[in-house]
C-alpha cells in the first residue's frame, strides 16, 4: 500500500472477524502451496497460474487481479517479485526462476466478501550468505513488530520497532509502501508504516485487523517503478525481501490469522 495521510483504526465485530479469519486461512493455504511449487525452471507465470487454480479450488478469488491504481490495472493473480524487485512484481512467461534467486510471493484473496493477505520471501538453492541474512532479518522483523500490536499501543510502536530492528542490522526499510488494515477491501485503515516514531498513528483497539509487512533492502531504501507501471525495484538493484501476516489485535495479545492449517 502506498503511503497516504494519517488514518484511524476500524474495529471489527465478531461476525466480521470470523469471515476475515476464514479468508486468511485460504490466503495462507494458497501461499503455502505456491511456495512448495517454487523451483528452478518454473516461470513466474506458471506460479501465478498455479495460485489461480488453488484459489478456485478453495472457492476464493484473487484480490490482486484487476486491482486499480489510477489508470493502471494489475494483470496477475498474485505478486511475484524476484531479487531486486521489492513488491508488485508482474508474472511473466519470460521470467524463469534460477538457482540462488530470492523470490517474494504475495497472496491476497477475497473469500466470502472478505480479504486475507500474506507474503513471504524464499531463496532458491544455493543460498548466499547475504541473501540468507536479508531474508531471515526481514522475517524476524515482522514477528518482532507483531509483538507490539497490542490494545492501547499506537501504530507507531509497531513501525518504530520494525525500523529499529532492521536498521540495527545495517539494512534499509522501504518507505514508499506500508502495511494497512484488512477487511472487505485489500487496503483499509489504518496505515502501518515500517518506520516512524512510537507516538505516531492511532491507538489500537480490540478487534482491529492489520496486515503488517516489512519490505527490506540489502542496500539503500530508495525504489523505482518499472515501465510496467507496477513492479517496484531497488534503485541500486540490490536484493529485497518481503514478509507479511494479517493479524487480529485482542486483549490477549496479537493473533496471527494467516497461519496455514494444512
Amino acid at each position: 500500500m502506498q503511503v497516504l495521510e494519517m488514518s484511524q483504526v476500524i474495529v471489527r465485530n465478531s461476525q466480521e472477524i470470523d469471515q476475515i479469519r476464514q479468508a486468511c486461512r485460504v490466503a495462507a493455504d494458497v501461499l503455502e502451496h505456491m511456495a512448495k511449487e517454487l523451483r528452478v525452471g518454473i516461470t513466474t507465470h506458471e506460479l501465478d497460474q498455479f495460485a489461480r487454480h488453488r484459489m478456485e479450488k478453495l472457492g476464493a478469488e484473487s484480490a490482486c487481479l484487476n486491482y486499480r491504481s489510477g489508470s493502471k490495472v494489475f494483470p496477475c493473480y498474485t505478486c511475484i517479485s524476484v531479487n531486486e524487485e521489492v513488491v508488485h512484481g508482474v508474472a511473466s512467461l519470460r521470467r524463469t526462476i534460477h538457482p540462488g534467486d530470492v523470490v517474494s510471493l504475495d497472496v491476497v484473496v477475497r473469500f466470502n466478501g472478505y480479504i486475507g493477505d500474506n507474503a513471504r520471501t524464499i531463496i532458491v538453492d544455493p543460498v548466499s550468505d547475504e541473501a540468507a541474512f536479508l531474508v531471515q532479518s526481514t522475517r524476524e522483523a515482522l514477528y518482532h513488530g507483531i509483538t507490539f500490536a497490542k490494545v492501547g499501543n499506537r501504530v507507531g510502536q509497531i513501525s518504530n520497532a520494525i525500523q529499529n530492528f532492521i536498521e540495527s542490522r545495517d539494512l534499509s526499510i522501504v518507505r514508499n509502501f506500508v502495511g494497512h488494515g484488512v477487511g472487505k477491501d485489500m487496503h483499509e485503515e489504518p496505515q502501518i508504516p515500517n518506520f516512524g516514531r512510537k507516538s505516531d498513528g492511532p491507538k489500537l483497539k480490540d478487534g482491529v485487523t492489520l496486515a503488517i509487512e516489512p519490505m527490506v533492502n540489502l542496500g539503500g531504501h530508495e525504489v523505482d517503478i518499472l515501465p510496467d507501471g507496477w513492479t517496484a525495484v531497488t534503485r541500486d538493484r540490490k536484493l529485497s525481501a518481503h514478509f507479511e501476516h494479517t493479524i487480529l489485535v485482542t486483549h490477549r495479545g496479537p493473533e496471527i490469522l494467516t497461519i496455514c492449517k494444512n
